[in-house]
């Protein structure tokens, strides 16, 4: 549906055509033109394209119509709707920067985190598959795959096959080059993988991965490569975790036992597996705090609403001072937490060094979400605390912010290191 509603080039008259990188990869910069306003003034974060603002509009309806009804049962169940993940590629949230001859809408990387912030203001578990489709999966085989590679896979992706990305394991959490899964050459020249990985998004509805092995642990991380293979290549789910939120997103341990992969499935160069992972990461905690913002509006929207039309002392609740103050608090928080967002996204567009923008965006993002949440249950007194709303559902689904994609910590570390950078002599 996006690929067909949105076209990258529309020239309106009063409007000037801007060259823009949708990607900060070379092959997808200068490809593709968008059209920005006629103006020398510096433009807001809160200036967006045509085809941006589309996808907005577009995704929050199908969150709305399709997701919201659906949402507490696949909480319940702690299962996706096969009908739903059908909707996000019938209507072309699976394949969002994916260039139009691939099958996908051609759009650009904010178009994306627009599309995970509305999903996630809905149900934050829909937001993760989109967004791990999107920002980690479909992302590294455009940047870093060879021609003959995204010709194979990226328009499956795009329209019907959902990925997962399989760098964790479990003695490789926050320290994910201390991975022990291997892939040995064997004598057709291709590679023989072997061991586990755990705390895989998407891997229940996956037909496609991207598994991180070494295929040389004498050179530590610099061994590390990245491979692209497919279920029935071997993919063994070993366990789907029982979660505290995101429940309908499965969260699952992998085993790989003597599979062999073709050496035509390398993604980028043998060796270069931790180069990928660390830029691709550094993308993907800008989805991570997309997806902390839209659970922080959705828990603002419904307990506001509620606020607003409950009475006590016969005048709306929302209506006490406090109660005012508290919601002005919070709203300035996501405001700041979105904007951050914004703001990393259009820099990783742009080309130019976002990792300490993205690791902020992604580490106050998850802070605010925690506290907005938690706040939300209060306003709404013991209803908010019951499954009638959604609140509990938003606070539980916020809490896995401080921990995936770099844990809190991890952001802060991140941010200290290119302070000092910044600062020593």
């Amino acid at each position: 549906m996006l690929s067909k509603l949105l076209r990258p080039a529309r020239t309106l008259p009063s409007r000037a055509i801007y060259a823009r990188s949708f990607s900060a990869s070379p092959i997808a910069r200068g490809v593709q033109e968008i059209t920005r306003p006629a103006i020398d003034t510096p433009l807001s974060l809160w200036n967006f394209t045509e085809e941006e603002n589309m996808i907005r509009e577009t995704v929050a309806k199908f969150a709305q119509d399709v997701i919201a009804p659906k949402m507490r049962d696949m909480d319940e169940r702690e299962e996706m709707d096969p009908e739903i993940i059908k909707g996000l590629f019938d209507n072309g949230f699976m394949g969002i920067e994916t260039p139009t001859e691939l099958d996908g809408a051609g759009c650009s990387f904010t178009s994306a985190i627009i599309a995970v912030e509305e999903l996630a203001k809905v149900d934050a578990s829909v937001a993760v598959l989109c967004d791990v489709h999107n920002t980690l999966v479909n992302t590294v085989l455009r940047l870093y795959g060879s021609e003959a590679i995204q010709q194979k896979w990226l328009p499956g992706l795009a329209t019907n096959t959902v990925g997962s990305f399989c760098l964790s394991e479990p003695n490789a959490g926050s320290d994910a080059f201390g991975l022990q899964t291997t892939a040995k050459k064997d004598s057709d020249g291709g590679y023989i993988l072997n061991g586990s990985k755990s705390w895989i998004s998407n891997s229940a509805e996956a037909d496609t991965f991207l598994v991180f092995a070494n295929v040389d642990p004498s050179k530590g991380y610099k061994g590390i490569t990245c491979f692209v293979m497919s279920k029935d290549m071997g993919v063994q789910i070993a366990k789907r975790e029982k979660k505290l939120g995101i429940r309908s997103s499965s969260t699952c341990v992998l085993s790989f036992d003597d599979v062999k992969i073709p050496k035509e499935n390398i993604v980028g160069e043998i060796g270069k597996g931790y180069k990928i992972a660390i830029e691709i990461l550094n993308e993907g905690r800008i989805g991570i705090a997309a997806q902390m913002v839209g659970i922080a509006q959705g828990a603002f929207d419904h307990a506001v609403t509620y606020a607003y039309q409950r009475k006590q002392f016969g005048k709306y609740i929302g209506d006490f001072q406090k109660m005012g103050h508290d919601f002005a608090e919070a709203a300035i928080k996501i405001e700041a937490a979105r904007l951050l967002t914004y703001n990393a996204a259009r820099l990783k567009e742009e080309g130019r060094p976002f990792t300490q923008e993205a690791a902020m965006a992604k580490w106050y993002a998850s802070t605010i979400a925690g506290e907005v949440t938690g706040a939300a249950i209060e306003w709404a007194g013991g209803v908010g605390f019951t499954r009638d709303l959604p609140l509990e559902k938003y606070w539980r689904d916020s809490k896995i912010g401080a921990i995936y994609e770099g844990t809190s910590n991890i952001q802060l570390e991140t941010i200290a290191k290119l302070l000092r950078k910044q600062y020593i002599s």
